[in-house]
């Protein structure tokens, strides 16, 4: 037997019928990995809180408080002065500094890795963030930086000065995980590998299913087809649907 075409078909009107036949099973995935995702954010993963302070960059030589005006390129190289002032920050000497002064156990390293600072907006103000499990050290942290960081950044740049605007505080919601995020990520993976797993299998099923399959796709006659008479489709075929058995009156 030959084949007439060699090209593999999709009916896409058959994956659809597949997808659709079987949404209860997509559904059931959909809810079971959504659950997973859930619980794995909320209960597995370690809550963070983020304290941030913000700091302003002077990089003029007239003081602010006596009434002259900072010319645009003063402000154009404190903008470039940032990220000068993150290296600053983030070097050995500034974090032992925070380490010793706020009375912490922490490594360089993991100090490191909790710190992060830029600028905000593209301006002279930059936000120092502090990520820590424990809100109340995530804050004592910020505000240890900004007490230590002008001091550290006056010893090493000559004509510049780095001024606090605002002080971090105690964070009162977490920043991560996302709980909600986790759980709509959860369940679009619990669709996607479901409607996946249907697809692949109903491409791989070489069941014949129609007499039209064998028409169009072979050069050999049909002689008979064998009906469904497990179905109620069946009923013109024979199909009979048996009585309870009813105990005949008295008297007939």
């Amino acid at each position: 037997m030959e084949r007439q075409k060699d090209e593999i078909e999709i009916d896409l009107l058959k994956l659809i019928k597949a997808l659709w036949h079987r949404a209860w099973a997509i559904a059931l995935a959909a809810i079971i990995c959504a659950g997973m995702a859930f619980s794995y954010a909320a209960f597995r993963i370690i809550p963070m809180y983020q304290a941030s302070a913000l700091m302003y960059v002077n990089n003029s030589t007239v003081s602010l408080s006596s009434g002259f005006a900072i010319s645009p390129g003063e402000l154009a190289a404190a903008q470039s002065l940032v990220d000068s002032y993150v290296v600053i920050l983030k070097s050995r000497n500034t974090l032992n500094e925070v380490i010793e002064r706020a009375d912490l156990s922490y490594t360089y390293e993991q100090m490191c890795s909790m710190v992060s600072a830029s600028a905000v907006n593209e301006t002279e103000i930059f936000s120092v963030s502090v990520l820590n499990p424990d809100p109340q050290e995530a804050e004592l942290i910020a505000n240890t930086i900004a007490e230590v960081l002008p001091e550290k950044i006056a010893d090493i740049v000559d004509g510049s000065s780095v001024r606090v605007v605002d002080y971090a505080v105690v964070p009162s919601r977490r920043i991560s995980p996302n709980v909600t995020k986790y759980t709509e990520m959860g369940m679009l993976l619990g669709i996607f590998v479901s409607c996946a797993i249907i697809v692949i299998c109903s491409l791989l099923d070489t069941t014949i299913t129609s007499e039209e399959y064998l028409t169009q796709n072979y050069e050999i006659p049909v002689l008979a087809v064998i009906p469904d008479l497990s179905s109620h489709k069946g009923r013109k075929y024979g199909y009979y649907k048996s009585q309870p058995y009813q105990k005949p009156k008295e008297g007939k």
